[in-house]
């Protein structure tokens, strides 16, 4: 009998398969890195072809290793790095071009061109989102402008569009034959193309931006007992288990902490870092600079909302302190060097490596390290690139109040980085509110798993996923009010000093 639920878990630097007992515990894992390409500055790709691959070896290893076949397995869920875009041949299942990633800026003059007829507040108030080069429509666009018999193909009906829970469904459910061409609720709303109250594809915005509807995926559930296929005995899976979740990696956090109550938050620390604030059946337009999108839909019930604040570079900044600047050869090593100092020396270091996301959208931005004197050593570098993670969660806080008026009693964390007892403790005291570690930090994974589960019964409602979430650890803040502001005053004016640096065309 089957007893377990699975997830394929794409992210941005890695791909990983885990496979969860009914209590939400790890009964299998493994994961595998590919390759970050950046053919010039402020592009970023990845390869499909490569990704895919890495999908199998994750799935096949952790079956193996774990003494798994597909029939002990339920279901499949799947959650994804966002707004990276693939657009590929349907009969071939070959890309056009690579993986344009959610980090790359190619798409600013569009965004600009956009911004200057005047659709700002068009598509805020249908998506919203703000037209920035984070998410996929701009993206779809640039390939079909630029990468040559792409346009006629998708007229053709030879070219279509995924993000990479796409893709990953599509593959895994039979590829060029039969796969299904589906997203769900929570990623069709990253592309800047999908309608929060219709939940379908907007025909104004795809006509603004040029995208062809017959390229786009089918809007689905993200926990869909209406399976959106199964996988093949051919494929990795070896043998046909359904797959029937699919969210967005930072909902896939969400469902994964159990934030299902109006006012629950969770914040991720992955490549960059990702707080979502559960705001019910309501949409809630931000006027601080946070995005609404979709927390998730669970089969027919009603689509539930969520206020966002994403920030680009935080881990991202550890891998860049790691392998462009070989600072040190393991990434966990940043914090042993941040102790080394009692404090970052007067130094502040914004990542605006991509501009900067929320809460300012400033394409235009740069990243710099201000207040550098002879007193600076690597210690206070890497102190101040962990301290940058938590001050700008601490900007992405104060938008949520502002937006919300809800004052969060404690923040529930997951993600790579919540193993650095210095960061969390430095993220305690620089929002003044306890931070709080779940057993089960792998919450992305669990979320897909979670979906997936709950579309065949294996767990029959929210409530027993709540029943699953513990505490590990909790961090409290010790900092003085006094000392708190002082340090964020600063970070704010190191801010200001990122605007502008790229000229607009």
């Amino acid at each position: 009998m089957a007893k377990y639920a699975a997830a394929v878990d794409q992210g941005t630097t890695s791909t990983r398969f885990m496979v969860f007992d009914h209590s939400g515990q790890e009964v299998a894992k493994h994961q595998l890195e590919h390759e970050q390409i950046y053919p010039q500055p402020g592009w970023v790709e990845h390869d499909p072809m490569e990704i895919w691959a890495r999908t199998q070896d994750v799935i096949k290893i952790a079956m193996e290793q774990a003494g798994l076949s597909a029939s002990d397995l339920v279901g499949i869920g799947v959650t994804n790095q966002r707004e990276t875009t693939v657009v590929w041949n349907p009969k071939t299942g070959e890309p056009y071009y690579n993986a344009i990633v959610w980090q790359d800026t190619r798409t600013d003059r569009i965004c600009n061109e956009l911004e200057r007829a005047g659709y700002a507040d068009l598509f805020r108030q249908k998506t919203g989102l703000p037209i920035a080069t984070y998410f996929s429509g701009p993206k779809i666009k640039w390939i079909l402008d630029n990468v040559d018999g792409v346009r006629a193909a998708a007229e053709r009906g030879e070219a279509i569009f995924g993000n990479i829970d796409t893709w990953v469904i599509w593959n895994l459910t039979g590829g060029p034959d039969g796969g299904a061409h589906v997203t769900d609720v929570t990623n069709a709303s990253r592309t800047m193309l999908m309608n929060l109250e219709t939940l379908d594809w907007d025909d104004e915005l795809l006509g603004i931006l040029g995208i062809p509807r017959q390229m786009l995926p089918e809007i689905r559930p993200s926990s869909d007992p209406n399976v959106y296929g199964t996988t093949r005995a051919s494929g990795p899976v070896r043998g046909e288990v359904p797959v029937c979740g699919d969210l967005g990696d930072q909902q896939a956090a969400t469902v994964g902490q159990t934030c299902f109550d109006v006012g629950e938050a969770k914040n991720t620390y992955g490549t960059g870092c990702f707080m979502l604030l559960n705001t019910g059946t309501e949409i809630v337009p931000s006027k601080s600079g946070l995005l609404t999108t979709v927390c998730y839909k669970f089969g027919d019930e009603p689509a539930v909302y969520a206020l966002e604040g994403s920030i680009a570079i935080t881990g991202a900044l550890v891998q860049w302190l790691r392998d462009n600047l070989r600072f040190f050869d393991f990434s966990h090593h940043i914090e042993d060097y941040a102790k080394t100092v009692p404090d970052n020396g007067g130094i502040y270091f914004v990542p605006a490596f991509s501009g900067l996301f929320a809460p300012y959208w400033r394409s235009d931005a740069r990243g710099v390290i201000v207040g550098l004197t002879r007193y600076i050593n690597k210690g206070h570098i890497c102190r101040a690139a962990l301290e940058a993670t938590a001050y700008q969660t601490r900007e992405v806080l104060d938008a949520m109040k502002a937006d919300s008026g809800v004052e969060l009693a404690a923040l529930k964390v997951d993600g790579g980085m919540v193993y650095n007892e210095l960061l969390m403790q430095f993220q305690a005291d620089i929002l003044d509110v306890p931070v709080v570690r779940p057993k089960v930090a792998e919450t992305t994974s669990l979320g897909a798993a979670y979906a997936a589960g709950l579309a065949v019964g294996f767990w029959n409602n929210l409530d027993d996923l709540r029943q699953n979430w513990q505490v590990d650890k909790t961090w409290e803040p010790q900092m003085d009010a006094e000392t708190r502001e002082r340090l964020y005053k600063g970070w704010l004016k190191a801010v200001e000093r990122t605007f502008g640096w790229v000229e607009q065309e």
